[in-house]
């Protein structure tokens, strides 16, 4: 059961880029990760409930905690970057980007925390490396777009964020029940994305937010809770060696949507680097 719940994760987690991406199509990306971020932390207290874990809150050491407060920063600033590339640029050249964090991660975590890198696991890095260069295809066209190639940067910047979220969370996550950690990293983004929204002057945007695109931005925020359900469940029962490069396997899922709902089609060298980092992303398991 513990591989199902394993690639539900990646499910949710591929299906959460597409209703994100339909869910900011006039609203502001820092105020729909504002919205989001409020469902996504109420799935995160249920998790806290069913692991039984909220009456350690108060256990928490100063060091733990402050490393949580910076992994949830990290998690902010990653989210705020991402959605916001979403919003510039197309689905499956964005995504690409956002897992390549699993190459920065791997490298800071061997930089910083002293972690060894296997023989396959140089193999899978590189693969994923080679494959999101490919994906990466700069057009004239999107240069016409609004903002131009800034999609780009921002989706370096979310890659950026999430793999030192990870490694302050990883420090931060070794003192603390894995849910109850994830809640409270949870809840500061919950605070640094709405204190964004209102230092950039946009609360006044709430009201103008379309029914539907908020119907997807809570929809989004429901699929990353569920992912987050899924993953951490497949965790507790099985390897994390297997859990985790499963879960990256949400690029596929992703993909696919985008060319049924946005049209958004993968010229042969976008499909060869998406081949790369599925082919990667597998040697990672061995």
């Amino acid at each position: 059961m513990w591989l199902v719940f394993a690639f539900g994760s990646a499910v949710f987690a591929g299906v959460t880029s597409i209703l994100a991406k339909c869910g900011i199509r006039k609203t502001d990306s820092t105020v729909a990760t504002a919205i989001r971020t409020i469902v996504v932390l109420a799935f995160a207290c249920l998790m806290v409930v069913v692991a039984g874990s909220q009456n350690q809150l108060g256990s928490i050491g100063g060091e733990t905690l402050l490393f949580l407060i910076l992994s949830g920063l990290a998690t902010g600033a990653s989210w705020l970057c991402y959605f916001k590339a979403l919003q510039l640029g197309d689905i499956n050249k964005v995504v690409p980007i956002d897992k390549s964090s699993t190459v920065l991660t791997i490298l800071l975590a061997f930089v910083f925390l002293h972690e060894a890198v296997s023989l396959t696991g140089g193999i899978g890095v590189s693969l994923i490396a080679a494959g999101t260069f490919l994906m990466i295809e700069k057009k004239e066209a999107d240069e016409r777009k609004p903002g131009g190639s800034a999609w780009l940067w921002y989706a370096l910047g979310s890659a950026a964020f999430a793999a030192l979220t990870s490694i302050l969370g990883k420090v931060g996550i070794s003192g603390v029940e894995s849910s109850l950690g994830t809640a409270v990293r949870t809840g500061v983004v919950l605070v640094m994305a709405w204190v964004m929204v209102f230092v950039a002057g946009k609360q006044g945007e709430l009201r103008h937010t379309p029914k539907n695109e908020l119907g997807f931005i809570c929809l989004s925020g429901l699929a990353t809770g569920a992912s987050w359900l899924c993953y951490y469940r497949a965790l507790q029962d099985g390897p994390a060696s297997i859990v985790v490069p499963v879960d990256k396997l949400s690029i596929l899922v992703t993909v696919a949507f985008s060319g049924l709902v946005f049209q958004e089609k993968l010229t042969r060298r976008a499909a060869f680097g998406l081949l790369l980092i599925t082919v990667g992303t597998l040697v990672m398991l061995v």
